[in-house]
C-alpha cells in the first residue's frame, strides 16, 4: 500500500474502533478483555510489564520510563491514552508511534476475534478494551523486552489490568472520574491499588496521607514490595535552566546529578525521580549507569504539557483537566515564568470539575477565553461563561463560539498588548487533552501559513 492508502485505510479502522462504546464510560469488569486476550493467546503476558496508574502525571511518567529503558538498550513498548493528534499515539514502539501500516495490520490480525467477542458477550467489547488489545498484540509480535503500559481510568476494572505487572507504579492521586471511582480520596485510591499484583514491586509517588494507607495497606495484603518517595527515593535538588530545569536524584540503588530535564514544573521533576525509581526497580538491584540517564532525560518530550509552540508571542499548552493539573501549571507559571500579563484559553469538558479549575485560574490569569473543543463532551460555552463570571469579573471573560478563533482572539490580544506596552503577554491554552490537540494542529497549520 502506498502512504496515502495506508492513511485511509488507518482513518477506516479509527472510525471502526470509535463506533465502540467510548472509552469516557467505564463498567467494573474484566470479562471481555479476559476473554478476548485468552482468544488471541494472552499476549500482554509474553513481556514483562511496568503498569503505571494515578490521577496525573502517568503520560508523562510513562514516556520518561520509556526513554529511560529504551536508551539502556531495551525494546520498548509504551502504550497510553489519550492521545493529543493521531490514534496511533497509543501505541509506541521503541519511543515511536506505530506506524499506520502496523496500526492496520494489527486491526486486522484482531478484528476476527472482536467480532467472535462481542456476538458473545452481553455488550460488544469498547474502544479502549480493543485499542488495549491492539497494543498487547502489537508488542507481542515485534517483539519487545519490556511493556510499559498505563491505565485508561483507575486500576482495579481498567482494561489493562490483564497484565502482571513486574513494576506497579502510582503518581499522585487525587480527584478525578468520580462518577466513577469514588467520592473519596480513599475510595479512588483503593479502584488505583488494584493494578498491584502479588509479589510485584510497587512504586509509590508522594500522596496525601489517606491515600498513602490505601496503597501500603494493599502492598501488604498482595506481598508487595513498596518503593516510597521521600523515603526509598527522593528529589534531592532542582534547580531552573534554560528551557527546562536541573535536577539530581537519589535512587532506590544510586545517586544521579546533574541530570537536564527538558520540561517544566516541580511535579515534572517529581515525575522523573518515580520513572528514574521504576526503572531501578525493573533492572534489580544495581546503579544505573549515570551518563545514560543524563541521556535518556534529556531526550524526554511530553507534547501538549506545558508545552511552547509559539515565541512570539509566546504560546503555551497543557493538558491540564482537573484541580490537581490546574494546581500544577498554575505553580509553574508563577515560579519558572515572568510572564507579565496571561490569557486563558479555556475548554474543557462538562464531566470535569470546572468550578474547581476556575477557582485556581482566577489569580493567575489576567483574561480568560472561554470556548469548546470537537468533543461531544466539551462543556456548553454559554454554561462555561456563567461559571468563569462567578470566579472572573465579567470584564476579564470572553467567549468564543470555537477553539481557532478562540486562539486567534488570544494571540491578537497578546501581540497588542506587547506592541503597546512594556509588558510580556503570553497565552495558555488548557482544559482538556483534546483541547490541547487540537490547538496542537491548528498553531502548526498556523505556523505554515505565516511561515
Amino acid at each position: 500500500m502506498s502512504g496515502a492508502d495506508d492513511l485511509e485505510r488507518m482513518n477506516f479502522v479509527e472510525q471502526e474502533l470509535l463506533r465502540r462504546w467510548p472509552e469516557s464510560r467505564l463498567e467494573p469488569s474484566l470479562e471481555r478483555i479476559a476473554y478476548l486476550c485468552d482468544a488471541l493467546g494472552s499476549p500482554q503476558l509474553s513481556y514483562p510489564t511496568i503498569h503505571i496508574t494515578g490521577t496525573n502525571g502517568k503520560t508523562t511518567t510513562s514516556r520518561m520510563i520509556d526513554a529511560l529503558l529504551y536508551q539502556l538498550g531495551y525494546r520498548t513498548g509504551r502504550f497510553t491514552s489519550p492521545h493529543l493528534e493521531s490514534i496511533t499515539e497509543r501505541i509506541a514502539i521503541n519511543g515511536e508511534p506505530i506506524s499506520p501500516e502496523g496500526f492496520v495490520a494489527t486491526f486486522d490480525d484482531i478484528a476476527l476475534y472482536l467480532e467472535m467477542v462481542d456476538s458473545r458477550m452481553s455488550h460488544p467489547l469498547s474502544f479502549f478494551e480493543a485499542i488495549c488489545a491492539m497494543a498487547f498484540v502489537a508488542f507481542a509480535e515485534y517483539p519487545i523486552d519490556v511493556g510499559v503500559i498505563e491505565v485508561g481510568m483507575g486500576g482495579e476494572w481498567d482494561a489493562t489490568n490483564v497484565v502482571n505487572g513486574a513494576v506497579n507504579v502510582i503518581t499522585p492521586i487525587g480527584f478525578d472520574h468520580m462518577e466513577y471511582l469514588g467520592s473519596t480520596i480513599e475510595a479512588i485510591a483503593s479502584t488505583k491499588a488494584g493494578i498491584i499484583k502479588s509479589g510485584s514491586i510497587t512504586v509509590l509517588a508522594a500522596q496525601e496521607m489517606a491515600a498513602a494507607k490505601v496503597l501500603l495497606e494493599r502492598c501488604i495484603a498482595m506481598e508487595s514490595a513498596p518503593i516510597r518517595e521521600g523515603i526509598e527515593f527522593s528529589l534531592t535538588s532542582r534547580e531552573i535552566a534554560l528551557g527546562g530545569q536541573m535536577i539530581s536524584i537519589d535512587g532506590v540503588n544510586g545517586k544521579y546529578r546533574d541530570i537536564f530535564l527538558p520540561l517544566h514544573g516541580l511535579h515534572q521533576a517529581h515525575n522523573a525521580a518515580v520513572a528514574l525509581a521504576s526503572v531501578e526497580a525493573f533492572i534489580g538491584e544495581k546503579t544505573l549507569d549515570e551518563e545514560v540517564v543524563r541521556e535518556a532525560f534529556a531526550l524526554v518530550k511530553s507534547p501538549g504539557r506545558l508545552e511552547v509552540v509559539l515565541r512570539d508571542p509566546t504560546v503555551i499548552l497543557d493538558a491540564a483537566h482537573n484541580p490537581h493539573g490546574m494546581n500544577s501549571l498554575r505553580e509553574t507559571l508563577a515560579h519558572e515564568f515572568d510572564f507579565t500579563h496571561r490569557i486563558a484559553v479555556f475548554a474543557p469538558m462538562g464531566d470535569k470539575d470546572v468550578d474547581g479549575m476556575l477557582e485556581l485560574m482566577k489569580e493567575t490569569f489576567d483574561t480568560l477565553i472561554v470556548t469548546r473543543n470537537s468533543s461531544q463532551r466539551a462543556l456548553d460555552v454559554d454554561r462555561l461563561a456563567e461559571m468563569a463570571k462567578v470566579q472572573f469579573d465579567a470584564a476579564r471573560v470572553i467567549t468564543s463560539s470555537d477553539l481557532p478563533a478562540a486562539l486567534e482572539t488570544a494571540i491578537q490580544r497578546a501581540n497588542e498588548r506587547n506592541l503597546s506596552e512594556a509588558s510580556s503577554a503570553a497565552v495558555v491554552v488548557t482544559g482538556s487533552v483534546v483541547t490541547v490537540g487540537e490547538a496542537r494542529l491548528l498553531m502548526r497549520r498556523r505556523r505554515g501559513l505565516n511561515s
